[in-house]
């Protein structure tokens, strides 16, 4: 076991997380692995079924699985419903997270009054009238605009800019490189020119929410931009303006929200996925990677796709010849079955 590493036995973690211990309980564990690669001091997991053969090899000191494989293995481990997400927390317990630092930088720039609590890195610039909660851990070279308030036990990661005014909720994690509150898109034609119309909402984000490295969520118009208790989004994404997203909604990477549109709760956004402006999404729809959602959806726990998986280019050639010849495939179609029906009719 390294040297200052975390660890707990099995009967340690089930009394912290739940779950029933089979087999040793003493045995101590410092590090979460795969049944692959897991060896002494490791606990692995088994959520896919397809990998329920490797309990038989594994060197793993101890597992995590569901009530359906616990006689899979002979060694050490908690059963638990949901092993995926018991691997999750027990990742969480053996790695908490660390600020590296404690109290305000003397680089930093801070012009309100803060909590004892909180830790402010170098570079750091922190505007008038801001309110941080209780353990707020800002990084080096944040800036944090004037009125922003941030609740308690969130962290900033090195280089976020969250922009006057708007509000973040409790135990937030916000990445390297977001931008939370930048004016949207909103320019109104007058001629040859564009006139930038000014945006005066907030951007207004709930507890447990976590934003990813380089992702923007622009205010609002005239109304603020919201999301929702514990979403998840990913690196690279874009929500723009006035936009409402669901609580325990997911986005993940590249991904775009267009302007003014509405999601429901537990709403997913593959890779790359695309939501076209003022449009709404009901409770649980699922837009798959790659794929561009134009109209509203009003069926909760609807799936939309529509993109071609990748082929060999020559078949991708070939089939793209087909479809654009389909339009007049059609019209010949619906003749051929005029004149049958004409010829039904005669005889």
């Amino acid at each position: 076991m390294p040297v200052g590493a975390l660890s707990f036995s099995l009967a340690e973690i089930a009394a912290r997380l739940g779950g029933d211990v089979l087999g040793d309980g003493n045995i101590r564990i410092f590090r979460v692995s795969t049944l692959a690669t897991a060896g002494e001091g490791e606990i692995a997991f088994l959520a896919n079924r397809k990998y329920r053969s490797q309990l038989q090899t594994t060197r793993a000191a101890a597992v995590i699985v569901g009530p359906d494989a616990a006689d899979g293995f002979a060694g050490p481990r908690i059963v638990t419903g949901n092993p995926y997400a018991y691997y999750a927390r027990v990742a969480a317990l053996l790695n908490p997270p660390r600020a590296g630092f404690a109290g305000v930088h003397r680089s930093a720039v801070v012009d309100s009054t803060l909590p004892d609590s909180v830790s402010v890195g170098p570079q750091a610039c922190i505007g008038r009238d801001v309110v941080l909660g209780e353990n707020v851990v800002v990084h080096a070279g944040c800036v944090i605009g004037d009125g922003v308030h941030i609740g308690a036990g969130s962290v900033l990661y090195p280089n976020v800019t969250v922009y006057h005014d708007c509000r973040i909720g409790e135990r937030a994690i916000i990445h390297s490189g977001a931008v939370i509150g930048a004016d949207g898109f909103g320019f109104a034609p007058e001629g040859k020119t564009w006139v930038k119309i000014p945006q005066i909402g907030r951007v207004v984000i709930g507890d447990d929410v976590e934003i990813g490295a380089n992702t923007t969520v622009d205010r609002g118009a005239l109304e603020d931009t919201v999301i929702g208790n514990g979403c998840k989004i990913d690196n690279l994404v874009q929500i723009a303006h006035n936009c409402r997203i669901g609580d325990y909604s997911v986005l993940a990477g590249c991904a775009g929200v267009a302007g003014s549109v509405t999601m429901g709760e537990h709403c997913i956004v593959g890779g790359a996925g695309m939501v076209s402006g003022h449009i709404t999404l009901a409770a649980g729809t699922t837009i798959s990677a790659g794929t561009l959602a134009m109209k509203s959806v009003n069926e909760s726990g609807a799936r939309l796709s529509g993109v071609f998986p990748a082929e060999q280019h020559e078949d991708w050639v070939r089939n793209a010849a087909h479809i654009r010849r389909l339009a007049k495939l059609a019209e010949r179609v619906a003749e051929l079955e005029k004149k049958l029906k004409e010829n039904d009719t005669r005889g």
